[in-house]
């Protein structure tokens, strides 16, 4: 069976897919088909290359995202993309998505012509970096002379590719909209933000139907996208959320 899994992104909230992983395995179902968007082009990347959730976790806590060699110098960002690449290197020997263990798709954003784009052949780490590169705090990155962001900036949720080639598909969506009142939306930006957090919840909620089983833990609120602090809290909810869906469903993926 064709197993697909959805990996949204979410910043340092995107340590809820790695405890995902880890309760998925202890409950014998292992994805074959991963698609990812930013924090999960990074974390479904090195689970597809056969990186173990243990090495992913240790991983996200010990990257330095703001360290000073990291700074960007005339270019249009704070940290400059590409200074990433020797991190994901040590993970990815033969860069390239034919020699991972897993059917890997990674979305990003052509910052140009704004269209969105599939990565799912050809050089495996420019693509995960590009995905992963929140605009106006990192650099755009280069893959093949276009210029590419984020890819949640217009796919937050890419079940798109797993739907034709997978029997059933779990999505981790890590993005889960914070309740608020009117008194907190007091300034003109706060009423923007606020809209624009609606749009991209809407579009990734509406393609829940599309999977078999959603994971969405619904504290994840409480963290912020560079929380980088909190990524044990951040996994356990993850992993514990999964542990009492699968519960749930432990009929589903036999």
């Amino acid at each position: 069976m064709n197993l697909g899994l959805v990996l949204s992104g979410g910043g340092a909230r995107g340590a809820a897919h790695i405890g995902v992983i880890k309760a998925l395995e202890e409950h014998n179902v292992f994805p074959t088909h991963i698609a990812g968007t930013s924090a999960g082009a990074i974390v479904g990347g090195l689970y597809a290359a056969g990186v173990s959730w243990s090495e992913i976790l240790d991983f996200f806590k010990s990257i330095t995202i703001f360290s000073t060699n990291r700074y960007a110098r005339n270019k249009p960002g704070f940290l400059n993309s590409v200074n990433f690449y020797d991190d994901l290197k040590t993970f990815f020997p033969v860069d390239n998505f034919n020699a991972l263990k897993k059917t890997l798709f990674v979305t990003a954003a052509n910052i140009i012509d704004g269209s969105s784009k599939i990565f799912s052949k050809g050089q495996v780490i420019k693509p995960i970096i590009a995905s992963a590169s929140f605009p106006g705090v990192f650099t755009p990155t280069e893959i093949n002379g276009k210029y590419y962001v984020d890819g949640g900036t217009l796919n937050n949720f890419p079940v798109e590719p797993l739907k034709s080639t997978c029997d059933k598909i779990i999505g981790v969506y890590v993005n889960p909209l914070k309740e608020v009142s009117i008194n907190d939306l007091k300034h003109s930006y706060s009423v923007i933000e606020r809209a624009y957090k609606i749009k991209v919840a809407a579009e990734s909620m509406n393609k829940f139907l599309d999977c078999d089983l959603i994971i969405s833990p619904k504290k994840l609120v409480d963290y912020a996208t560079f929380g980088m602090n909190n990524i044990d809290a951040i996994f356990d909810l993850g992993y514990n959320t999964t542990k009492k869906e699968l519960e749930k469903n432990d009929n589903l993926f036999i």
